[in-house]
């Protein structure tokens, strides 16, 4: 290997090392590290090594050589595998411990074959016999080299191929979430009376699950949940939808089929995000068990849904409703009523956390303000809000 093709080989193994010039000198060259405790070897193997176009540096000892690999970034060492205070092995441990990205050629006597081989083991790329002479210390220091690039080449390869799988996660999910958002956008030009109320929703529902110190997982699944909770309204007729006035039961059983409605149409997209999907079936569940449209009750109902039936709730009464007389309710009106339907229809502590958001501001009330007009009446089924 002559001086031009090592200074190819270090170009390739600079690139792909993820250290840059760190561990090449200012003209490009690969850092050799020589260790042995016999001077005169010592210098035989930084004569060679440098002729191969390395820039070497040499130590006496393991512990030496730890010292100048503090300070400065190497390639290859090549170390013997006897010497006083830290051998060969202690040093090889040592080195893959701190600098993974660096190779090592154990140098042995031919007594101590058996012992350099089992150092492969412990992560050495080869080993060089004593007495050695010049061309098979070449191949084997090119070998080395090589394996180190390959490694390297590997690892780039790896970190790359991951960080294509994640940009193609991330459009995924972009994409999922483009259409999920159209979904809502339909309903809404269907149902004028609920414009924004899923966004909002939605908003509720994320503040109150970090107030109840849920993961992100969860948080982001019942931000999803919540943008999708009313999507079974698209199959509900647009008489009773957008009807003045209150409903009869007739009506108020049809538009309570939404729930269902809508988990079938979502069930084929959302199996990604189950609890997401649980919210929109399970929104309409009472903590008391006479919710739809199952009966769940208590903690059968989950956690998820609990908490976008309070914000449901929530936004249904400070918004203005084709079936509501008299305009939306206050946010102290809307609060009284949430706190006095705790335990019945809302889990506690789901109504705990609602007004500790709305204390610490993440639930921010201000920006109702502007939309509630003065308390209006509301019957006490309409708190649920549809």
């Amino acid at each position: 290997m002559n001086g031009a093709r090592a200074e190819a080989r270090i170009e390739i193994v600079g690139k792909n090392s993820g250290h840059g010039a760190v561990a090449v000198n200012g003209e490009g060259k690969l850092t050799c590290l020589v260790v042995d405790d016999e001077p005169l070897l010592r210098q035989v193997l930084v004569r060679l090594m440098e002729k191969e176009g390395f820039t070497c540096l040499h130590a006496e000892s393991g512990v030496e050589a730890l010292e100048v690999m503090a300070q400065r970034s190497v390639a290859v060492v090549l170390t013997d595998l006897r010497m006083p205070a830290m051998d060969g092995i202690a040093l090889l441990h040592e080195i893959r411990a701190r600098y993974a990205d660096t190779a090592v050629v154990m140098v042995t006597g031919v007594t101590d074959v058996d012992v350099a081989v089992s150092c492969l083991a412990l992560g050495a790329m080869d080993y060089l016999i004593k007495p050695f002479n010049i061309e098979e210390a070449r191949a084997r220091v090119r070998q080395a080299i090589e394996k180190r690039r390959l490694v390297l080449d590997n690892r780039q390869y790896q970190i790359q191929l991951e960080q294509r799988v994640r940009a193609q996660a991330d459009r995924l999910e972009e994409l999922f979430l483009g259409t999920m958002q159209a979904f809502a956008s339909a309903l809404e030009v269907k149902d004028l009376y609920t414009r924004g109320h899923s966004v909002r929703v939605a908003q509720y529902s994320v503040a109150i699950g970090r107030a109840m110190g849920l993961d992100d997982e969860t948080v982001r699944q019942v931000d999803i949940g919540g943008q999708l909770h009313d999507i079974g309204k698209i199959g509900v007729r647009e008489s009773v939808l957008n009807k003045p006035g209150p409903l009869t039961d007739e009506e108020y059983q049809h538009i309570m089929t939404h729930p269902v409605v809508g988990w079938r149409i979502l069930s084929p997209l959302l199996k990604d995000v189950p609890m997401a999907l649980n919210i929109v079936r399970s929104h309409h569940e009472r903590f008391d068990g006479r919710g739809v449209p199952d009966g769940l009750e208590g903690e059968e109902i989950p956690i998820e849904a609990r908490i976008a039936a309070v914000a449901d709730s929530f936004d249904a009464m400070t918004s203005r409703r084709a079936y509501r007389h008299g305009g939306r309710m206050s946010i102290e009106a809307t609060c009284e009523e949430v706190e006095r339907c705790s335990g019945t229809q809302f889990d506690p502590a789901v109504v705990q956390a609602f007004f500790a958001a709305i204390e610490d501001g993440t639930l921010p009330t201000h920006q109702l303000q502007a939309r509630v007009s003065p308390a209006t009446s509301l019957p006490v089924a309409m708190a649920g809000g549809i």
